[in-house]
């Protein structure tokens, strides 16, 4: 896997994917939608459920005397739904970093040999040949299982996909942490401060202030270096990376490729001084 990630071999046709993928799903709103951005969920491992699910309930039935029509039915369903499936995962893979790409390419590719073998088990199963359908959609399953594999590297090991300011908020202490004085944030700009080695991103309106954790859930990118849009209650933060963009009143995320909301932090105003604290 390690040989996987570093096979700069793969990057020319990775990029050249990469835009195509970009160009092809160009308007925003289908790619916010795709990424899961409305959601606060990546898209992907969702749809994923349906093809997969329906292709490990056919491998039982097969096994069962009877059960042949049922088991068909169940593969020509798992073989249709694999396209919106693909569909948001090649627009997730298009925002990835070029080691998680490497991976995700060869991912894809081993699905698409999964799905190529049940869509010939379908068709034997279709004309007659039993027998063979049910060998090669037993050779899908685990061309599948090796996909499947892979697609779990890349979210596990690699971080495809998390949100990568989760892990931030339980480093936050959980008792009320000063972060500065009410007077030191600028109004209507961002400001980064320290909570217990945390990176924390403050908004100041009036006399209220929101906090969110600094680093962009998408890929740990630093919303303090990020434009601030809008104004008020909708006023939000672009990450300089890749785009994502957040509310700040909230961590709301309004636009991907971030699938996950930016996790938000309570605030207290005391005497002048700022505080935070773990959720």
């Amino acid at each position: 896997m390690t040989r996987l990630e570093r096979a700069e071999a793969l990057d020319g046709a990775s990029d050249k994917l990469q835009a195509v993928v970009s160009s092809v799903v160009g308007p925003r709103t289908l790619r916010d939608f795709l990424h899961g951005t409305k959601f606060g969920h990546p898209l992907h491992p969702v749809l994923v459920q349906v093809p997969l699910g329906a292709f490990l309930s056919a491998a039982v039935l097969d096994l069962i005397p009877g059960m042949h029509k049922a088991a068909t039915t169940l593969i020509g369903v798992g073989t249709a739904s694999v396209a919106p499936a693909a569909i948001a995962g090649w627009v997730d893979w298009s925002e990835m970093t070029p080691d998680r790409r490497r991976v995700g390419l060869v991912h894809a590719g081993t699905n698409a040999v999964a799905v190529v073998l049940y869509a010939g088990s379908l068709v034997a199963r279709l004309t007659g040949h039993a027998a063979r359908g049910r060998a090669l959609a037993y050779a899908g399953l685990s061309v599948a299982g090796a996909g499947a594999f892979l697609g779990g590297h890349l979210s596990y090991a690699q971080g495809g996909g998390i949100s990568h300011a989760a892990p931030q908020v339980a480093l936050v202490p959980q008792e009320w942490t000063s972060v500065g004085s009410l007077s030191s944030l600028p109004e209507g700009k961002t400001a980064v401060r320290d909570a217990g080695g945390v990176p924390v991103l403050l908004y100041r309106r009036g006399d209220e202030v929101t906090a969110l954790i600094e680093r962009c859930s998408h890929e740990a990118g630093p919303l303090g270096d990020g434009e601030v849009i809008g104004s008020g209650q909708d006023a939000c933060v672009v990450c300089p990376w890749h785009g994502s963009t957040f509310r700040l009143s909230d961590g709301l995320a309004v636009h991907g490729p971030a699938g996950n909301d930016q996790p938000s932090l309570p605030v207290r105003v005391v005497d002048g001084m700022v505080s935070v604290r773990r959720p």
